[in-house]
């Protein structure tokens, strides 16, 4: 066990930094005075008359010379409080800080201060041991236990310090729970971080290159003092220790913060509060950690909240995002998150963003043998229903909504926009794609807006695709298309034929996609099964087939005329020529999400050959290439709409005619999901068990409103309208 040291008398407040770690011709303090430049004082001894004052107010201190103060100091402001080392305490007058109706003098009362440095006109009231911190101006301390740095601080950073063993560094094992995919947190560290550091592990060079990279990036030497920035008000707390507290920060209530960099701004103040314990870990800007919290081993993105008691261990969370009650372990999740619900858990996943865990949903509990969990993979709007419990290792595509159900097997799901229903009573899994286009488009064309909505980030450090109609989500819906023309294809040599061996896949596909192409009629009696997507020996069998395979076409040549619109838009210059010849080429197949940010495969490719070849040295360097991708983004993805109108029509390069036809198509797929947006909504309305609770028509009015009142519906009235105007134009 630790062992209780006893030491000199006069070793309180010195000595902070080991002599083996003092460079020649420095002292313990000189990382103390550079991170002090900003408070611009001139600082002096204490004049006799005010050592007088402090003593006869109770004050005490080992060494008298050793306090600093400037000319602006009122000795009166300081009572009943222990001093030890050197202490600098910056202009103090006699005035009173207001902070939500609590209201206290400026001054030190009632505490114990160690060598630590405050700024000007700060109130810290009963804080028992306060030792190596610099305290930021106009910022209040009150009712606090202990708050105090080690020389080997790291504020929740992935590095090691000078004479320290690798055994201490602190690794993120995020997406397994072995360790495998392990990444070491950094202050400044995005999803597009996480993902590039846990997904490519093949890559040696590179792994090595972005431990490297991260170690360098902050300063490995001893003595560096905790911070509390300027307007801070850190209140009715225990333990602080380790901490960079960034200004405006409000911190209230909270049993213990221990190695951490929370980051705030005036514009992004981020809130800590009652019965909060975290440790190891690194905060984002307007962050909100409330009501008895855990999280340990983490990274809270930009915008997002703990709250209600949620655990968050060895997890990244990205930007925009919220978790309540829940439990959350060993997982990487992407920007606009949600999960509320206490019963709720989930491990050893890769969640990409956009999604939702409802209630009861149980991911990672429920072991194949006695090996760890293995993994979960789920594309942009993963969304599994109440009660929903899931095997590893299982992937997901794009906004796949599965219906409430304990599934048996792993599973793997290529078809995006689907909805899954485990039917027991048939013992077959059953799938119907582009589920959320055909019977829940409120839902569907609603998150785009609502996502960007709920962006508060001042700083939009981490790109995000928003739009659930992106080059990711498009390139799955191609291939599905070709799965469902296969299996569509078999279903039909099956049926003719009798026979169930296997079938060469082109001649499949061929018959599949004439079928498919005609009338619905055609594939009337057809059981369509889907292969290797379950891992068990019952059936697989797609739903409604012809409905899916023709709302795909209507997805993608939506996209394309969307952006094509967008590119003419922007271009005001831009003719029907000059934009063929300019995005004309060959449709990029392969897409990464990127923590949010879709890029093409081969720039993820030449960006990691980058960082393993030494090109790009630094976190920022690895930055600005997002951003520098980012940028070409719109036009990569205009280049990749008018590849894909191109494909979807038939031809090598659209004619005036073709454009022509395109955009009359795609004004009527408009009108479509207005008026589809218009009836799954309705139906909300329209259901006679809502209105049971309501004595009549008018209180349920005045209650929930009615569907002509939605302010999402008369939105998107609106946006249709101005996209016709577009197309007229």
């Amino acid at each position: 066990m630790d062992n209780v040291s006893i030491l000199p008398a006069d070793s309180m407040g010195k000595n902070f930094i080991p002599n083996k770690y003092i460079p020649r011709g420095r002292d313990e303090y000189y990382h103390r005075y550079n991170q002090t430049s900003w408070l611009k004082v001139r600082w002096r001894h204490l004049h006799s008359d005010e050592v007088e004052r402090l003593v006869k107010n109770n004050n005490t201190s080992d060494n008298w010379d050793e306090i600093l103060v400037t000319d602006q100091f009122d000795a009166n402001q300081i009572k009943n409080t222990e001093f030890f080392g050197l202490v600098r305490i910056g202009i103090l007058r006699n005035v009173i800080l207001e902070h939500h109706n609590l209201h206290l003098p400026a001054g030190i009362t009632n505490s114990t201060i160690i060598s630590s440095d405050i700024g000007n006109d700060v109130a810290i009231h009963n804080v028992r041991y306060l030792a190596h911190f610099i305290i930021g101006d106009g910022s209040i301390l009150f009712n606090i236990d202990e708050m105090h740095t080690t020389n080997h601080a790291k504020f929740g950073n992935g590095i090691i310090k000078e004479g320290e063993s690798e055994d201490v560094r602190i690794w993120l094992d995020v997406v397994n729970e072995t360790g495998s995919r392990k990444v070491l947190p950094f202050d400044g560290m995005l999803s597009a971080d996480a993902y590039l550091w846990a997904k490519y592990r093949d890559d040696a060079r590179l792994q090595e290159k972005l431990k490297k990279i991260t170690q360098t990036s902050f300063d490995s030497r001893r003595g560096f003092y905790g911070m509390v920035g300027s307007q801070c008000v850190i209140k009715n707390s225990r333990i602080l220790k380790d901490v960079k507290v960034g200004c405006h920060s409000y911190i209230k209530g909270a049993n213990k913060l221990k190695n951490l960099t929370i980051n705030s701004s005036a514009a992004e103040p981020t809130q800590i509060g009652e019965g909060v314990e975290l440790v190891n870990g690194i905060i984002g800007f307007n962050c909100h950690i409330f009501y008895g919290c855990k999280a340990v081993r983490f990274i809270l993105g930009d915008n997002s909240s703990l709250k209600y008691g949620a655990r968050l261990i060895n997890s990244f969370l990205g930007d925009n995002s919220t978790i309540s009650c829940c439990e959350v372990l060993n997982t990487l999740i992407f920007p606009a998150h949600q999960q509320h619900h206490n019963n709720s858990f989930l491990t050893a996943s890769l969640i990409m963003g956009q999604s939702n865990i409802a209630a009861g949903v149980t991911i990672g509990s429920n072991h194949n043998s006695r090996a760890n969990d293995n993994e979960i993979q789920a594309g942009r709007g993963f969304w599994p229903g109440l009660c929903t419990s899931l095997k590893h290792s299982s992937r997901f595509a794009s906004f796949v909504l599965l219906s409430k159900a304990d599934y048996p097997a792993e599973l793997d799901i290529p078809l995006p926009f689907s909805l899954l229903n485990n039917n027991q009573a048939k013992d077959q899994l059953e799938v119907m794609p582009a589920f959320w286009w055909l019977y829940n488009m409120y839902a569907l064309a609603r998150n785009a807006w609502k996502f960007q909505r709920r962006d508060e980030r001042k700083r939009k450090v981490q790109n995000i695709e928003f739009d659930f109609l992106a080059p990711d989500t498009i390139e799955e819906i191609w291939g599905a298309r070709r799965l469902l023309e296969i299996w569509t294809g078999k279903a039909s040599l099956r049926k003719k034929d009798g026979l169930t061996d296997e079938k060469d896949e082109e001649e499949a596909s061929q018959l599949g996609r004439q079928l498919l192409s005609g009338t619905e009629n055609q594939i009337n009696g057809l059981e369509v099964l889907g292969e290797k997507m379950e891992k068990s020996k019952r059936k697989v069998v797609i739903l409604k087939v012809y409905k899916a395979y023709h709302a795909y076409g209507d997805m993608l040549h939506y996209y394309a005329v969307k952006n094509l619109l967008s590119y003419m838009k922007r271009d005001t210059t831009a003719t029907f020529s000059s934009m063929s010849n300019t995005l004309n080429g060959r449709r990029q197949q392969e897409w990464v999400n990127m923590g949010g940010q879709i890029v093409p495969k081969k720039d993820v490719k030449q960006l990691r050959s980058d960082i393993g070849q030494g090109r790009l040295t630094t976190w920022k360097e690895i930055h600005s290439r997002y951003n520098t991708l980012w940028d070409k983004y719109t036009l990569e993805k205009q280049k990749h709409a008018y590849a894909t109108l191109c494909e979807l029509i038939g031809t090598a390069h659209l004619t005036k005619k073709q454009w022509k036809a395109a955009l009359n198509k795609a004004v009527n797929i408009q009108k479509f999901i207005c008026e589809e947006v218009y009836i799954s909504r309705k139906k909300d309305f329209d259901n006679p068990f809502r209105a049971s609770t309501y004595r009549n028509a008018a209180e349920m009015r005045a209650a929930i409103g009615t569907i002509e009142d939605n302010s999402f519906v008369k939105q998107l009235r609106k946006e249709t309208k101005d996209f016709q105007k577009l197309v007229k134009k």
